[in-house]
């Protein structure tokens, strides 16, 4: 009954207008609130606002409150910023579908829980927003919930983050077991004067694997890498939001929020650095082989992730962040151009089914080949600084290892292969489309006309994002 009031009473453009400016609020207030904080000195920039005590049950006790410093503005710029675009974008894309309503509801619902997940100032109110884009992330992939793989594909990646969310529920158990509170001044305060010196082993391994567990499923890690690819069964916003700029970097922020348990814990971060470079290699080396384009830039995502974790790995929490700003950026970018991509060629995602695009999409193209040589790491683009900076840290660090290094560089090489593989079967050679009818997401096949650039409203944001990833 509410399902058919909303679709009859507001209109595509008022739903996504809502939206929108919602959105748009909250980045202004994040802006704002980061010029406060650059005022003042580099030793006060850590803000708490205390709202309410939460839960207070025997000697537990989590307050409702929120943490503003250097790390938590930076990433609620990204997430709220970011998510601006993306939204703008989704309303044309997203035009003359159904349940619009729900779509946006859902999208606004993940921009609170992401919030809430980086301006936490303590463990258990994280995992409130760890667990709120984890539903958000199921119900938007699962958008399209009349075809079966979009239903399997939500309840894949929901189950393989729930195995991931076991360890941080330890990790967070023993925290408390430990230095018997879960905020995080108390916490580290509690490390610094309990494990004075770098290596101390013993519970803290244990607390910080447990943690890294959950990292590994929110941030798609082997081995339980698996259900990002997946999710490509949503909608392209979805995969540009969630699956590129904003939930999947959640197990890296949580390393770098955590760097004072982690730096005291060199075994732990020799496993995340390894992790870390693994995931990058194995998930460099499939999107060499793969024909959606999507799927391409779904593999590429877990790839730059792994990036991320062989940064914090080796003790340079400030590169992975750093890695994590650009690659919001660059990502976002090339997941909405491959949705311009995809409007333009009536849903067709197969990339040996295009070709010679660039005289139809000139915009796209632009800015698409903006954000490859940005993470080919071309400079003087973006990519190049964060990329350069990891792979100089993964050198010379104390956690660094030259082995490091020289399969670090390797998957920089097949990032820009990959990436240029992208662009030439996309934009460049023969016109492959003209003799294949093309299958919208619901599998319905039909003939379009000539490819033609989408609106303002698609090409804006990606002419915002191209500034940004140069």
């Amino acid at each position: 009954m509410i399902n058919g009031i909303l679709g009859k009473r507001l209109s595509p453009r008022i739903i996504g207008s809502i939206a929108c400016s919602s959105i748009f609020l909250s980045f202004l207030v994040a802006l704002l609130s980061f010029i406060e904080l650059l005022r003042l000195d580099p030793e006060q920039r850590a803000v708490t606002n205390f709202l309410f005590t939460w839960i207070q049950a025997g000697d537990f006790v989590s307050d409702a409150s929120f943490l503003f410093d250097p790390l938590s503005a930076v990433m609620i710029l990204v997430v709220t910023g970011v998510g601006f675009l993306i939204h703008v974008y989704a309303v044309e894309y997203m035009r003359g579908e159904s349940g619009l309503y729900r779509f946006f509801a859902y999208m606004n619902l993940f921009i609170l829980m992401m919030s809430i997940l980086v301006l936490a100032d303590n463990y258990l109110l994280m995992f409130v927003g760890w667990e709120g884009v984890g539903l958000c992330s199921y119900l938007l992939i699962g958008y399209y919930f009349d075809t079966r793989v979009a239903g399997d594909a939500a309840k894949k990646a929901f189950i393989v983050n729930r195995i991931g969310d076991f360890g941080f529920l330890l990790g967070m158990f023993l925290i408390f077991e430990t230095f018997g509170s879960v905020n995080y001044a108390e916490v580290f305060e509690a490390t610094a004067e309990r494990f004075p010196g770098p290596e101390a082993g013993g519970v803290l391994v244990v607390i910080t694997l447990l943690l890294f567990l959950g990292a590994t499923g929110k941030s798609a890690q082997i081995p339980l890498y698996v259900w990002l690819p997946d999710a490509m069964a949503g909608p392209t916003p979805v995969s540009a939001l969630i699956h590129a700029a904003t939930m999947v970097t959640a197990g890296v922020y949580m390393i770098a929020r955590s760097s004072a348990l982690y730096s005291r814990a060199p075994e732990t971060m020799a496993v995340v650095a390894a992790i870390g470079l693994l995931t990058a290699l194995v998930a460099a080396l499939i999107a060499l082989t793969q024909r959606d384009i999507k799927k391409v830039l779904a593999y590429s995502t877990v790839s730059q992730l792994g990036y991320m974790f062989l940064a914090v790995g080796v003790g340079s929490f400030a590169a992975g962040i750093f890695h994590l700003y650009t690659h919001a950026f660059f990502k976002a970018l090339l997941f909405l151009g491959s949705g311009s991509v995809i409007l333009a060629m009536h849903h067709e995602q197969d990339m040996f089914k295009m070709g010679g695009l660039k005289k139809y999409l000139p915009v796209t193209w632009a800015t698409m080949g903006i954000a490859t040589l940005a993470i080919a790491g071309i400079p003087p683009l973006s990519g190049f600084f964060s990329k350069d900076e990891i792979l100089w840290n993964a050198l010379v660090s104390d956690h660094g290892a030259t082995v490091f290094w020289i399969i670090g560089t390797l998957v920089a090489a097949l990032t820009a292969f990959y990436m240029a593989r992208l662009m030439f079967l996309t934009f460049y050679g023969e016109e492959r489309f003209s003799q294949h009818e093309a299958s919208d997401h619901h599998g319905e096949h039909h003939h379009g006309g000539p490819p033609k650039e989408p609106s303002v409203i698609v090409t804006g944001p990606l002419s915002v994002l191209a500034i940004l990833s140069a």
